[in-house]
């Protein structure tokens, strides 16, 4: 049996701490809950880490977060060692907000670089210090300095970041929202999450179910650390943070 977990980081992803009720403990030992801060694993996005406290003072660690038998269905996977909750047991959750906030401001920063780089995304990862985007794009008329200012541009004037919804026939009707050659947004929902960059999303828009910081400026100093062929016409960009290194 599957369940459905609502996850209150796609309303609020600067949610650090919140409440929930077990809901079910998985033949791995893995952790289901009603509600959830914890992001689960998609997207090129890695899932978040943390802790789950019990009532009794003790705590489980938990060590990943994966998406179960469905997609809506977010298993907190513990690290190794301690006594698992029980089912119907009220826990409070805690992320690694550090670690998160980083994820945030560079999910975000991948965002912008989609921006600077108008062309279809092969793939994608996220990391806390070093991430990438790959392009497939005509040419190799690219360099680290161009794009790394171009990015930092939109960095400085410090646009908002936002969510919204549309619904699958509004997408339908507007496909180059999706920036993916690949992958296409889940459907069956009847609705799209969006990313919008800039009032109004006048700098971008696109379906994400990832966490981002609120506002460009907020992603701080980035430079493209690499530009590296992957095949004919695909190029991987890597992103990291703080300012370029001196050549």
């Amino acid at each position: 049996m599957a369940f459905v977990t609502e996850t209150l980081f796609r309303e609020d992803a600067y949610l650090r701490e919140g409440e929930a009720v077990v809901v079910a403990v998985n033949e791995r030992g893995g952790i289901v809950l009603d509600r959830t801060i914890f992001y689960a694993t998609s997207g090129g996005q890695p899932g978040d880490t943390g802790m789950i406290l019990r009532g009794d003072g003790t705590s489980v660690a938990v060590g990943a977060t994966v998406t179960g038998e469905t997609k809506d269905e977010i298993v907190h996977l513990p690290a190794a060692g301690g006594e698992l909750p029980l089912v119907g047991e009220r826990v409070r959750l805690r992320i690694d907000w550090a670690r998160r906030h980083l994820l945030m401001r560079m999910h975000a920063a991948c965002h912008l670089l989609t921006v600077v780089c108008p062309y279809p995304i092969t793939g994608a990862a996220v990391a806390e210090d070093d991430s990438r985007v790959d392009f497939d794009i005509p040419d190799a008329g690219w360099t680290k300095e161009d794009v790394t200012a171009k990015l930092m541009d939109l960095v400085r004037a410090d646009y908002p970041i936002f969510t919204r919804w549309i619904t699958e026939e509004e997408l339908a009707a507007n496909p180059t929202l999706v920036k993916s050659k690949n992958v296409r947004p889940p459907s069956g929902t009847g609705r799209i999450r969006l990313v919008c960059i800039g009032e109004n999303a006048a700098i971008d828009s696109q379906p994400c179910g990832g966490t981002h910081v609120r506002s460009t400026g907020e992603v701080g100093e980035i430079h493209i650390g690499k530009i590296e062929k992957k095949g004919r016409e695909n190029r991987r960009f890597r992103i990291r943070f703080g300012a370029a290194p001196a050549v």
